[in-house]
């Protein structure tokens, strides 16, 4: 007998619920029998423990099963059945058992939040600056505040599809489904690093909310767009947001590239022949494509594209960033903010900011038909960044025909801006609404006789 039970009294009655229930405690303590070395020990205090003798590699050991009432006696039996299944495949149950908090422990400090970083360190090489940030931004913003805290291998589908669905309720479909992947992406870290069993985000692409099929909604009438336009510029929005969906119109860049565009990159603002050199691994496109060498995207502005840098210079040219987001300066501004500001005007579901490239297609080809002018398809298509078929990536010049694209983009130029206000207006706009006895400090005003610094230095 052991030695902690040397005056315990032993009585050899098979358990049943009730008699456990009706124990009471006694001078000194004592033990009730079940089958299988099973046993509940009763102490002075009042106290049942549960306890399982057996032994293991010549040794004599107890295990503990916990107190009832909180562990009842078929618990506590299923308890030592599953401990001589253990000692029959020649495991210890006790080393078992510590095994198996330790690893209870393990899961709780893999979060996902600390996972999804750890992932995030691995693979943000291969990605362009700016979109390394958006991918960080968008878990930061709609996925850790959820789910960050919680074990990554408990976390479920129903779970993850309840943040995924909080996205689409605010009309973000393609948001949701970019967080679906990059979820998904952390997951197949987590099983390759073996503190993750399954891929709980890998089938939800089935149940969310599809995207619009074909091109995204873009209106491509000129009179239309203008309108649209003029409108959007008139709602409640920062200026720099204005000042970005204008530009954005005026050059047909993607989103994207607006966003992360740097004072850096544009050259000759002063000069006759101002360029926005995009560098290619801010474009879209694979890792091949982001380390093309010359493969720099370049965008000739249009006098308009330069009146819209010269405002913005007060507001964003002490930093990098030429549109920097709200809160944080050394971020870009929102993925939403432009796509919010024609939703407010009451654009939803009829243009987008990517729609921009759409509109300027379309009517600038249209345009060139009108004016024999076919050979100019294929410059249009160069200006949107599209490689023409048959031409293999990283062999196509990307620098042809520059001066025919400066001569286009200034015939958009001029086409889109007739009859917009002036950006001077834009920028005095008030950008949430004012109460009547308001005084809002005026922004600095650009003199006329303006001139960028020397970016490149």
């Amino acid at each position: 007998m052991v030695s902690a039970l040397k005056n315990v009294v032993s009585e050899m009655t098979m358990l049943s619920d009730a008699k456990v229930r009706g124990v009471k405690p006694r001078d000194k303590a004592y033990k009730l029998t079940d089958s299988h070395r099973l046993y509940l020990l009763v102490t002075p205090g009042g106290s049942k423990l549960w306890k399982w003798n057996y032994a293991y590699d010549g040794k004599q050991k107890t295990m503990a099963f916990g107190s009832y009432p909180v562990v009842t006696l078929a618990e506590a039996r299923t308890k030592r059945d599953e401990g001589r299944a253990m000692l029959l495949d020649g495991k210890d149950p006790a080393i078992q058992k510590k095994l198996r908090i330790e690893a209870n422990f393990e899961m709780a400090r893999n979060t996902f939040e600390l996972v999804a970083r750890e992932w995030y360190e691995t693979v943000k090489a291969q990605w362009a600056r700016v979109h390394a940030e958006d991918v960080l931004r968008s878990l930061e913003r709609d996925a850790f505040p959820f789910i960050g805290d919680l074990p990554v291998s408990q976390l479920t589908p129903p779970k993850v599809l309840e943040v995924l669905q909080a996205i689409e309720q605010r009309g973000a479909i393609e948001s949701a489904r970019r967080l679906r992947q990059r979820i998904s992406s952390v997951f197949v870290f987590a099983i390759a690093k073996g503190i993750a069993e399954k891929d709980s985000a890998e089938k939800l692409a089935a149940v969310l909310k599809p995207l619009r099929k074909g091109r995204q909604p873009a209106i491509t009438d000129l009179k239309a767009l203008k309108k649209m336009i003029g409108e959007a510029e008139q709602d409640y929005a920062r200026p720099i947001t204005r000042l970005a969906l204008r530009l954005l119109a005026l050059t047909a860049v993607r989103p994207s590239e607006l966003r992360g565009a740097l004072w850096e990159e544009f050259h000759d603002l002063n000069g006759g022949e101002p360029l926005w050199r995009i560098p290619a691994s801010r474009m879209k496109g694979d890792l091949d494509r982001k380390e093309e060498i010359g493969g720099d995207h370049l965008v000739p502005l249009a006098p308009q594209s330069i009146d819209v840098l010269r405002v913005l210079w007060p507001l964003t040219g002490g930093g990098g960033l030429v549109f920097p987001g709200n809160r944080h300066g050394h971020r870009p501004m929102s993925e939403n903010a432009i796509g919010y500001l024609l939703n407010r005007a009451g654009y939803h579901g009829r243009h987008v900011p990517h729609g921009f490239r759409a509109a300027f297609s379309t009517i600038m080809n249209e345009w060139a038909e009108r004016h024999g002018k076919k050979h100019d398809r294929k410059v249009i298509d160069l200006m949107l960044a599209h490689v023409p078929t048959g031409k293999v990536e990283g062999a196509y010049n990307r620098a042809a025909y520059l001066e025919r694209r400066r001569e286009l983009a200034v015939t958009w130029a001029d086409l889109l801006t007739k009859g917009l206000p002036s950006l001077e207006l834009l920028v005095d706009l008030p950008a949430k609404e004012l109460m009547k006895e308001s005084r809002r400090k005026r922004l600095p005003q650009v003199p006329a006789d303006f001139r960028f610094p020397d970016l490149a230095t």
